[in-house]
């Protein structure tokens, strides 16, 4: 007995007789595709070209990826929530809280000189009386591409003394990867002296307000990088901070503000003393002087003693110090000491202090940036912490260089060696020009 088949229930359709097959199989002709299905086929096949061809277009592409990676940063904070900064556990080596150093007493510093011919050192001159505001000359404002803070505000400070490249000049060499989120300022300095070397590139940490307006009345711009805070979050429970670089090129002292050449939010924008140095606080008060040679003893002599890099590593730890006296639960000054502690090679006194930082609370994506407490438990042999703030780094980050490095660096030193080489070349193909993890990487090839 023939077999009725199950036929789609399609508005309109009715089975046809197969001709000459036999009368009881119940073998129909298939239904034959209708026109507007097969116009709707190549109208989406047309809109799939048409977008591909059209994602081609730099502008486009830009804009597009730039939407792709915010939809997959938010869909990896569903899927994996992020929570705050892994605390410290206990250990052999840290079996307490966290310890609140007396005020250091710096051991002998690691050999650290300018690469340009510096002046003779000497002490602070007495102050100089400076203008109650100053305004330089700012240079063709440059808005930022994603991720490109650092090199957009280098761009306008090079174009001060003349400079004619713009932001994706320097991001080719320092960011080949447009995602890539971080440039730090020892990069930005190394741009500097690479690539634009008929000027003079340096920076410092320990700054403070009268140092801005000093370098600024001698005519020297100053590049900070301070706290920045996104309107929208990028996952769930995101706290919305994140670093930013600023170019200041003035300052009122009637109005208690500074003038900043910000690559984000436009020319000219105007930011208190106060405020300044809240964001400022977060990075060690970091600043980059780029310059003529022709100015070198000018700078100098602003810096005073500061102009020494161990002597300006000593003040930086004396400021952080004494904030800490001031304020115990401040976790930045915590995250300060432990930073210049690390530039000493004092590890343990520098991991108990980002122990405290951790334990007070820092931002989501403060590792993103900086990367002193990777050095502090590599070097005490806490693998455990190393690898538990690499990997919530790359949890924030998965792209990160650094943090990669770090989570080698950790898996090396646990007897991953081949986990630890996978990092690095993974390292290596988020930067090319990241020479850290190619060191890396050839260590562990010669020492396995």
């Amino acid at each position: 007995m023939g077999v009725e088949r199950d036929r789609p229930k399609i508005p309109g359709w009715a089975p046809r007789e197969r001709i000459g097959a036999s009368m009881n199989t119940g073998d129909t002709i298939p239904p034959m595709r209708k026109p507007k299905l097969r116009n709707a086929a190549l109208i989406l096949i047309g809109l799939i070209i048409a977008a591909l061809a059209l994602y081609q277009v730099p502008a486009v592409e830009r804009r597009v990826s730039w939407q792709v990676e915010v939809a997959m940063a938010y869909v990896r904070g569903v899927i994996d929530p992020v929570g705050g900064v892994p605390t410290a556990k206990p250990t052999a080596a840290n079996p307490n809280a966290p310890l609140n150093p007396a005020t250091p007493t710096p051991s002998p510093a690691p050999t650290s000189t300018p690469l340009t011919p510096a002046p003779t050192a000497t002490s602070a001159p007495s102050p100089t009386p400076i203008p109650a505001a100053v305004s330089l000359p700012a240079p063709a404002w440059e808005k930022q591409d994603i991720n490109n803070c650092g090199p957009a505000s280098l761009a306008m400070y090079l174009r001060y003394y003349g400079w004619e490249g713009d932001q994706l000049t320097i991001a080719e060499l320092l960011k080949p990867q447009r995602e890539d989120r971080n440039v730090n300022v020892e990069e930005l300095v190394y741009y500097v002296r690479t690539r634009a070397g008929w000027l003079n590139a340096e920076y410092r940490v320990g700054g403070d307000i009268p140092l801005l307006k000093r370098l600024l009345a001698a005519g020297i711009p100053v590049l900070i990088e301070e706290s920045f805070y996104f309107e929208e979050p990028f996952w769930p429970n995101d706290d919305l901070w994140a670093a930013h670089y600023n170019l200041l090129t003035g300052y009122n002292d009637d109005a208690q503000t500074f003038t900043g050449q910000d690559s984000f939010h436009g020319p000219d924008q105007v930011i208190s003393y106060q405020t300044l140095d809240e964001y400022w606080q977060v990075f060690n008060r970091v600043y980059i002087l780029v310059y003529p040679p022709a100015l070198q003893e000018r700078v100098a002599s602003v810096l005073g003693e500061h102009w020494d890099v161990a002597a300006n590593r000593r003040g930086a730890l004396e400021t952080a110090q004494a904030e800490i006296d001031a304020d115990q639960a401040d976790p930045f000054a915590w995250f300060n000491l432990g930073t210049n502690l690390v530039y000493f090679e004092r590890w343990g006194e520098a991991a108990n202090a980002f122990d405290r930082a951790r334990e007070l609370g820092l931002p989501q994506r403060m590792l993103r940036y900086q990367f002193t407490p990777f050095f502090a438990y590599f070097h005490t042999r806490r693998i455990e912490d190393l690898l538990a703030l690499s990997e919530y780094a790359l949890q924030i980050t998965p792209n990160a260089e650094e943090a990669l490095l770090w989570r080698g660096w950790a898996l090396y030193r646990d007897g991953d060696t081949p986990g630890a080489t996978a990092d690095f070349q993974q390292a290596l193909r988020e930067n090319p020009n990241y020479s850290d993890a190619q060191y890396a990487l050839d260590f562990v090839r010669q020492n396995p």
